[in-house]
């Protein structure tokens, strides 16, 4: 299943995290289809860079998001809405 969330990157207690799309499959920082964005939590104040128009993308196409990704959504004000199907 295709998922949205953190991918970590840094140096020992000075994390730096990249939002990505990648398999559930996949380990935490292991290969993605593609970067979505970066999150910077020891700058302060802590700095988020999305791309919202390719997030959107992907949550159309029936990714998950992951809990810590869904709580900076919440905190940027962003949401997500499936796109709707229709049964004929």
């Amino acid at each position: 299943m295709l998922t949205i969330r953190l991918q970590r990157h840094g140096s020992t207690h000075r994390p730096f995290y990249h939002l990505v799309a990648t398999d559930s499959r996949n380990s935490r920082d292991g290969k993605f289809i593609e970067k979505l964005g970066y999150y910077d939590p020891s700058a302060e104040p802590s700095i988020v860079e999305l791309k919202v128009d390719r997030i959107t993308h992907w949550y159309e196409r029936g990714a998950n998001v992951s809990s810590a990704v869904a709580s900076i959504f919440r905190a940027k004000s962003i949401k997500l809405e499936r796109a709707k199907t229709h049964k004929h």
